[in-house]
């Protein structure tokens, strides 16, 4: 899974995914965490004024379009293998994924006696990676209180997440899903819609490049 992790700051996200509009503005944070409002790229789909990357924020926790009040548990994290087919996440899959940007995650492996370590898992350079998102938009019902609440709706994500690569499966047994540079587009296209498309972009996905340090 993905229970935290590091976000680069607005300038580094749209340099690295040619973002086009900016609506979210921050300097990053070393310790993203569930609930919090952070900076995801997506692609809109519009006229010439509105169309292509768009930077801007989204609640880490995705809620379904149909619910009628918050998960009590937040839905931060899709797994890859039932995307396409949990009711919470099927439609965003199919039209609207999102690119989360990140500089790396947390994880904390499990000795036998119990004890937690935690390690950072990053791109052996460092550098800006995009973990492969789903988002929605919920009607706000009056009277509940929700950060990130614009004109009575919330925008909200999901990490996909997948069993995790040999050399991190030691760790943890799971792992965010990485969109290599060559498949940001596709995933990112609306035009791409459909839950086999989704499925076959995720099986298009290699292993990334990540290594283990600690923390």
């Amino acid at each position: 899974m993905c229970g935290r992790y590091v976000a680069p700051g607005e300038q580094d996200i749209v340099d690295c995914f040619d973002v086009k509009h900016v609506t979210w503005h921050g300097a990053g944070s070393m310790d993203v965490r569930p609930t919090d409002l952070v900076g995801v790229v997506i692609e809109c789909a519009g006229d010439e004024n509105d169309s292509g990357r768009q930077l801007r924020s989204a609640r880490w926790g995705l809620v379904p379009s149909w619910t009628k009040t918050l998960p009590s548990r937040p839905l931060i994290n899709a797994r890859a293998e039932t995307l396409t087919e949990k009711p919470s996440f099927r439609v965003a899959a199919s039209r609207r994924r999102a690119i989360v940007p990140a500089l790396g995650y947390y994880e904390w492996a499990t000795s036998a006696s119990g004890k937690k370590t935690p390690f950072f898992l990053h791109p052996p350079q460092g550098g800006v990676i995009g973990f492969a998102g789903v988002y929605e938009w919920w009607r706000v019902p009056d009277g509940i209180p929700v950060k990130g609440v614009e004109d009575g709706w919330l925008c909200s994500m999901a990490i996909v997440t997948r069993p995790a690569m040999d050399s991190i499966g030691q760790i943890h047994d799971r792992m965010p899903v990485v969109v290599p540079p060559d498949l940001v587009a596709d995933w990112l296209d609306p035009g791409n819609a459909g839950p086999d498309v989704a499925a076959e972009l995720l099986s298009a996905m290699p292993d990334p490049v990540l290594v283990a340090g600690g923390c």
